[in-house]
C-alpha cells in the first residue's frame, strides 16, 4: 500500500498531498463513485474531495462506510474529506445548512475541509442558469458564516477554490480565520505561479485541481499529456507523461487531487515519491506554454457584475 506524504495546514491539520477526486463530466453512476472510493482506500488513498455540484457526495460517503465495514480502515478519522459549498448557497444564512445538508449526505459528523467554490454567489433561489442570476459575493459574511461552521467542529479546516490573488487579500483583510487551502486550476501548462508565490507568503496551502488538464471533458484540454516536453522526460526517465507532470506538481509543494477510477492509474498516480526531476528537467517544463483552461466564461456577461474574463479572474489569465 502506498504512503502519501503529508503536509500541515495553518489550521493545524495534516493533509495528503495526493487526493482522489470524484467530479466527472459526466457525473458517474454512484455504484461506479462508491466502488472507485473503496478500491482508492485499498490502494492507500486517505484524501478524498467531492463538491455539492458534483452530485458525489452520498456516493463518497457510502465508499467510506463500506471501507469501514470491510476492515481497509480503522477509523473515519484516518480520512482527509474535503467538500465545497455551491454558489446558490453563496449566502451567509445558507452557509451552515449546506455544510449540514452535505454532512448527511456524506453519512459524516464532521470533514476536515469546507471550501467556497468559487468567489460567486447566485440570487437566492435561483440555479445560475441565466446570466441574470450572477452576482458578487458578499465574501466577508460568507466567511463569517464559514468561520461559524470551523467553530462549531463541522470542518476542521475552512478555504476557498478559484480564488485569485485580489481576491485572497480581500478576504484575508477581514477573516478572523484565514483560509487554510486555495484550490486552484494547477498544472504544467497553468503554473499559476504568482498565485502560488502569494499563498506561501501568507501561509495557505495550494490544493492542483485539473492536474492533467482534465483531457476528454467538454471544457477540458490535451495541453499536458500531448506535451513534447513532458513526453520527452517521461521517456527518458522511463515513467508516463502523467507521472510526470504529478511529480513536477509535488515539487511545487502542492498537493493534488487526480481523478482516475480506473485501479492501475490509481496506482500509478501514487508512483511519484521515489523519484525526483532534475533542475534541468524543471527548467524545461517551465518553457510549455501556458493557458487557462477553465475561463468561468459562465459567470461573466456584458450585464452582470463580471464583465470579462479578465475582470473575473482580476487580470490573472
Amino acid at each position: 500500500m502506498a504512503r502519501i506524504p503529508e503536509s500541515t495546514l495553518n489550521s493545524g491539520h495534516v493533509i495528503p498531498l495526493v487526493g482522489l477526486g470524484t467530479g466527472a463530466e459526466p457525473p458517474p453512476p454512484p455504484e461506479i463513485v462508491t466502488s472507485a472510493v473503496v478500491t482508492a482506500i485499498e490502494i492507500g488513498y486517505r484524501h478524498f474531495d467531492t463538491a455539492a455540484l458534483y452530485g458525489t457526495e452520498q456516493a463518497l460517503g457510502e465508499g467510506i462506510a463500506e471501507a469501514l465495514r470491510r476492515g481497509l480502515i480503522k477509523s473515519r478519522d484516518e480520512l482527509f474529506v474535503t467538500s465545497k459549498l455551491w454558489c446558490s448557497d453563496g449566502h451567509p444564512d445558507l452557509v451552515l445548512p449546506a455544510l449540514q445538508n452535505t454532512l448527511k449526505k456524506l453519512g459524516l459528523g464532521y470533514i476536515d475541509l469546507y471550501l467556497i467554490h468559487f468567489p460567486v454567489s447566485f440570487k437566492r433561489g435561483t440555479q445560475g442558469t441565466s446570466k441574470e442570476d450572477i452576482m458578487v459575493m458578499d465574501v466577508k459574511s460568507v466567511w463569517e458564516a464559514m468561520e461559524e461552521c470551523s467553530k462549531l467542529g463541522l470542518s476542521k479546516s475552512i478555504g476557498v477554490s478559484n480564488f485569485t490573488c485580489k481576491k485572497l487579500q480581500d478576504l484575508l483583510a477581514t477573516a478572523k480565520i484565514p483560509p487554510a487551502v486555495n484550490q486552484v486550476e494547477m498544472n504544467t501548462g497553468w503554473q499559476q505561479k504568482k498565485l502560488v508565490g502569494f499563498c506561501k507568503e501568507k501561509g495557505i496551502h495550494v490544493t492542483a485541481w485539473s492536474p492533467l488538464g482534465a483531457p476528454g471533458a467538454s471544457w477540458g484540454s490535451y495541453n499536458v499529456m500531448n506535451s513534447p516536453i513532458l513526453e520527452e522526460i517521461a521517456n527518458a526517465r522511463g515513467k508516463s507523461v502523467a507521472q510526470v507532470a504529478l511529480r513536477w506538481l509535488h515539487q511545487q509543494g502542492v498537493s493534488i487531487i487526480v481523478k482516475s477510477f480506473n485501479e492501475d492509474r490509481m496506482e500509478e498516480n501514487l508512483q511519484i515519491f521515489d523519484w525526483e526531476l532534475t533542475l534541468e528537467e524543471m527548467k524545461k517544463i517551465e518553457e510549455s506554454p501556458q493557458e487557462r483552461v477553465t475561463t468561468a466564461a459562465s459567470f461573466v456577461s456584458p450585464e452582470g457584475p463580471f464583465k470579462t474574463i479578465e475582470e473575473f479572474w482580476d487580470g490573472e489569465v
